[in-house]
């Protein structure tokens, strides 16, 4: 650990205003991690959203945290830990600090264009092609829709959608829940309906069978894209991958991202999970290179951080340096 800097390590628990329903369960609050790096008086912060799906729990994260203490530098960290939430919290809280200590914004720092106001996706949890299409209608000034699909059934949920919402753009979210007999007929609906990318329909393990046929609309990788490395695999199968900063493991790792994803010719979704406004900050450096943006966390909440991030009308803007970077 940096002899003069301490680090601070919290588990919170923000409600969100309903239910988030995806195809591997449903959630009625974020559970997030956050650290603070203490230099003198100057204290930077991160924040990660640990992911059961990869084995993580907000204890054995925050354990993992304590247990890595203070990173020295960026590179150092990427050595230390392995990909994921623990990595990320520490990675952006570092990057904060520093911007607090030189007076100058994270773009600045690195190099790297500074964030613009940029549309979101606003996402409407999976349920009923009804109940779908009914949020949908409800938030008739947000332009940018993202629905979490479940497989059987995903067919009359588009359609409804499309129907209550003609207006608006449309990309969908499977959370690995098609089958390979699902996939064909179900992206055909998709095409149907005009909506611009389907995420991860297949599980990643099974995701092969994207190789092996005409996809009428693009497919973005997720759940099978973590890493830059990972990227080259992914050329045969996908369109596009979705960055996020959990699975990453922080910032760095998620610029080298979108740069091997575009020197491969994929375009970008810049994600996140379920967060607050200090969770999606630092992946606004990721949307200067991104298609698509879904960066809606704090839309989903009851209450988010002060200051917030600011989403007007479904557009974001970069974060206040007060709150990040």
């Amino acid at each position: 650990m940096t002899p003069h800097r301490t680090i601070r390590v919290s588990i919170e628990n923000w409600p969100l205003t309903q239910p988030f329903v995806i195809a591997r369960g449903a959630k009625t609050e974020a559970v997030v991690v956050t650290v603070t790096i203490a230099d003198g008086d100057c204290i930077g912060r991160g924040e990660c959203v640990p992911y059961s799906r990869y084995g993580e729990s907000p204890a054995t994260t925050a354990a993992a945290i304590e247990a890595a203490g203070v990173p020295a530098s960026h590179d150092g960290l990427m050595r230390t830990l392995p990909p994921g939430a623990a990595r990320n919290a520490l990675d952006c809280a570092l990057y904060d600090l520093e911007a607090k200590l030189a007076g100058k914004p994270v773009c600045d720092l690195i190099g790297r264009p500074p964030p613009r106001a940029c549309e979101t996706c606003y996402t409407i949890s999976l349920g009923s092609p009804q109940a779908m299409a009914d949020a949908a209608a409800r938030v008739p000034h947000l332009k940018l829709l993202k629905l979490k699909l479940g497989g059987d059934g995903d067919e009359a949920r588009m359609r409804a959608v499309r129907r209550a919402r003609p207006d608006a753009r449309l990309v969908g979210d499977a959370n690995e829940a098609w089958s390979e007999a699902l996939l064909d007929p179900l992206l055909a609906v998709a095409a149907e309906c005009g909506f611009e990318v389907i995420e991860q329909p297949l599980p990643a393990e099974a995701d092969d069978a994207l190789g092996t046929r005409d996809r009428p609309v693009p497919v973005c990788a997720d759940e099978s894209a973590h890493v830059a490395s990972d990227i080259t695999a992914l050329i045969d199968r996908y369109d596009a991958v979705n960055i996020k900063l959990d699975k990453a493991g922080g910032l760095t790792e998620a610029l080298a991202m979108a740069d091997a994803a575009r020197a491969a010719g994929l375009d970008i979704m810049a994600g996140s999970m379920v967060s607050t406004s200090l969770g999606i900050a630092p992946a606004m450096l990721v949307t200067s290179y991104a298609r698509w943006v879904d960066l809606d966390g704090p839309l989903l909440l009851a209450r988010d951080r002060e200051p917030p991030a600011v989403i007007r009308d479904g557009l974001i803007e970069p974060p206040p340096a007060a709150l990040w970077g």
